[in-house]
């Protein structure tokens, strides 16, 4: 196992290739056990042939993007694989300018091996990471003091060793030095496969590509709100989705509902007396 830190990737902040891959939100997932046409069969995607570089593979996901029409929502996206030495054998390296989705069928996909994955959702902060291993998802986090997952400290050492500021057990350290978080979330990807990431490793590679098909909405059956404000309080509230759809459609049936406008007419001043003596 390498001993490589953050350190080691300062140069994705002066990277054009990284800039787009912020930019345009990317999942970038290191699959071991798995051949590059297996991960994209698995994943449900429509082969595309090769790409030379991520040159090609940006060419080719532009080109389906300018097909899709933009009037109807569409996360579908052009992804490319290829295959790397690292620890333990081959890995395959897949790449999506996905907006930060993640690879579908993940658990599956790790069943007798390992994912290591992170991503980021394209401007916005949101930057996640996910280790799976033997199908199940050990450890995940977006703020690595916040993790979750079936073993979710036993990254801890490695998480302090590539330069998270992290305490031993586990917490947000504040006396620690500031850490570039990609870059630290990178290295430990590395720590994980043994597969270290080059600007050139990524832009020279022949891709296999596969378009992944958008991934239906997940049902909902509820809603939950649990805010615990600065002075302790709780506010835990649940809705059922047949409590949510009552009161839509009743505030539907009020909004279309007549208006009515009564006017009550005062009478003239003297009308009262008037009436009277007639």
């Amino acid at each position: 196992m390498t001993l490589v830190t953050a350190h080691d990737y300062a140069w994705i902040r002066t990277s054009p290739l990284f800039r787009h891959m912020m930019e345009s939100g990317y999942t970038l997932t290191l699959i071991r056990g798995r051949s590059p046409q297996e991960t994209l069969r698995a994943m449900g995607a429509e082969p595309r042939g090769a790409g030379e570089g991520t040159a090609g593979l940006i060419e080719a996901d532009d080109a389906h993007r300018a097909e899709v029409d933009h009037d109807c929502w569409d996360d579908s996206y052009v992804a490319g694989a290829f295959t790397v030495p690292g620890e333990d054998g081959d890995w395959t390296v897949v790449l999506g300018f996905d907006g930060g989705l993640g690879v579908p069928c993940a658990e599956a996909l790790s069943e007798g091996g390992r994912i290591v994955a992170h991503s980021s959702n394209g401007g916005k902060p949101i930057h996640l990471f996910h280790w799976f291993e033997d199908g199940e998802l050990r450890t995940t986090f977006e703020d690595p003091s916040a993790r979750d997952g079936s073993s979710p400290n036993e990254l801890v050492p490695l998480l302090r060793e590539v330069g998270f500021p992290l305490t031993r057990e586990g917490e947000h350290d504040e006396s620690a030095p500031v850490v570039d978080g990609k870059a630290a979330v990178l290295a430990l990807a590395e720590r994980l496969t043994g597969v270290r990431f080059t600007e050139s490793l990524l832009q020279n590679a022949t891709y296999e590509l596969g378009l992944v098909p958008g991934q239906p909405a997940e049902e909902w059956t509820g809603l939950v709100i649990d805010i615990t404000d600065a002075h302790g309080e709780r506010l835990h509230k649940e809705w059922t989705y047949e409590e949510i759809a009552a009161a839509f459609d009743r505030t539907r049936a009020e909004a279309n509902a007549p208006v009515v406008t009564t006017c009550n007419k005062p009478l003239a001043k003297g009308g009262a007396e008037h009436e009277a003596d007639e």
